[in-house]
């Protein structure tokens, strides 16, 4: 039986700031307009963190029982290690969808209901991440979806709860949200292309080989970095002060340009989260104080 630490663990708490940072970035865009709702704003980061506690279990139950994480480097996984059953695993993300769920309930009853259909292609997105019969994870797909949902979604539907309204602001915020979100994913997927190679898992990254990837995750840093600037223009320059996630990122970009790989790559996962929390945080308080 795994112990609670090693439960945390495979939570990949690492992880966890691609979860705050769209929240963040949503409620300064409300904030901006003088509409945020801070209720909302705390049901919504309870949404996003429990996404993404339960994609990483699913992840982690269905890899695990494909013998994917049979030979992983990284953070601990529960089946692949053994140290969990894989139906307990497979429960503790089932738990977590449905806390994300009881607060989206809250959220669609005072804001839309058909955000609940929102909701729903969410969980399914994250179940088939890696679940199923054909995965879109092993398809090369993976960067896609995360841009996608823990970008332009997390950040777009945190704004519309809030001001029940559409903001180009907010779709900005979320292509630098996802920008970095995908960076995560990119620096994760190169650390493990041999062993994924080996097992038939085609991400991104086994699709591109390793010196397309390492361009990516540079391109997607640079994104970011053009976000901002689009992001003064729409709103304050104030939100350059945002630049200061450079600092973070770029240690990553570093590491990365410098051809580490396998166990090499693991800070990079680390640097890249607190670079993406960085940027959201200062450009929340970049438009909640401007």
């Amino acid at each position: 039986m795994a112990t609670a630490g090693q439960w945390v663990a495979g939570a990949r708490p690492r992880t966890l700031p691609a979860a705050v940072a769209p929240v963040l970035a949503g409620t300064g865009v409300a904030a901006w307009s003088d509409d945020e709702v801070w209720w909302k704003a705390l049901l919504a980061l309870v949404v996003s963190l429990a996404l993404q506690v339960a994609v990483n279990y699913a992840n982690d139950y269905s890899d695990g029982v494909r013998g994917t994480d049979d030979d992983r480097v990284g953070p601990m996984r529960l089946v692949g290690s053994g140290v969990a059953p894989a139906a307990a695993v497979k429960r503790a993300a089932f738990y977590a969808f449905g806390v994300a769920g009881v607060a989206g309930l809250v959220l669609a009853a005072t804001t839309a209901w058909w955000l609940v259909a929102v909701g729903v292609v969410c969980i399914v997105a994250a179940w088939f991440y890696t679940g199923g019969d054909k995965p879109y994870g092993y398809l090369g797909l993976g960067e896609v979806m995360v841009f996608v949902f823990f970008g332009l979604v997390a950040v777009v539907g945190t704004t519309f709860v809030q001001t029940e309204g559409w903001s180009t602001l907010s779709l900005v915020a979320g292509v630098g949200v996802g920008a970095l979100a995908c960076a995560i994913l990119v620096a994760n997927n190169l650390r493990d292309i041999p062993t994924d190679r080996e097992v038939g898992k085609l991400t991104l990254a086994v699709r591109l080989g390793e010196p397309a990837t390492r361009s990516l995750y540079v391109a997607l840093v640079v994104v970011a970095v053009l976000v901002l600037v689009a992001l003064g223009v729409l709103s304050t320059w104030w939100v350059l002060v945002g630049l200061l996630f450079l600092v973070p990122a770029g240690r990553g970009v570093a590491v990365v340009v410098r051809g580490a790989a396998g166990p090499g790559l693991i800070p990079v996962l680390q640097s890249t989260g607190l670079a993406e929390l960085v940027w959201a945080a200062l450009v929340f308080a970049a438009l909640v104080l401007a």
